[in-house]
């Protein structure tokens, strides 16, 4: 295929992958944090991982309350996104070391961005919101767990919680300990 129908086709399928290993990760980390199952967001969640989540608990099941299916299914759709798409986008298929690696990196990335886009909006959301809002509710259940130990530490100042910014820059702080060497031993292996 020529660069004008491979750069559209590469977004498509970026998109459509990013999309639902982003469904899969929340709903693996709404359960983690036993957020409110009939909350409209969650039960979205449910139906559109439920079809593939469900045979492959049959074969994998939980351990410890953590949903090992949906890591395991996170881990392949990262792996057959990146292959898909550098064998689309290159026409070369890259080694399954440097796939891993790379598979890796991106799941912990997107964990890492989920958490701070969560900090921000909840954020944004705190100075605007009025009465009870669906997104407000999910967005507390994944917070919560990452600024409670903040708050005990630092806890409001003249009314003030600063511990969303503490938070955000730890995060910030962990993207930029974490990745590069992820990315370094991906270019090591390959």
């Amino acid at each position: 295929m020529d660069g004008y129908f491979t750069n559209p086709l590469v977004f498509l399928l970026q998109t459509a992958f990013n999309l639902y290993i982003l469904a899969v990760l929340l709903r693996f980390l709404l359960q983690l944090v036993r957020a409110d199952f009939y909350n409209p967001i969650s039960q979205f969640l449910v139906k559109v991982t439920q079809p593939v989540l469900r045979p492959l608990r049959r074969v994998i099941p939980g351990f410890g309350g953590i949903d090992v299916a949906a890591l395991v299914l996170l881990f392949a759709l990262q792996l057959a996104a990146l292959y898909v798409v550098w064998l689309v986008g290159s026409g070369v298929l890259l080694s399954p070391a440097v796939v891993i690696v790379l598979a890796v990196a991106e799941l912990v990335e997107l964990l890492l961005n989920v958490y701070m886009v969560v900090l921000i909006v909840q954020a944004i959301l705190s100075w605007v919101q009025s009465g009870y809002n669906p997104v407000a509710s999910v967005l507390y259940s994944l917070s919560d767990p990452v600024l409670r130990p903040i708050r005990r530490m630092l806890p409001p100042i003249a009314g003030l919680d600063l511990s969303p910014l503490v938070a955000i820059i730890a995060i910030q702080v962990i993207k930029m300990l974490a990745l590069p060497p992820l990315h370094q031993l991906a270019r090591a292996v390959s």
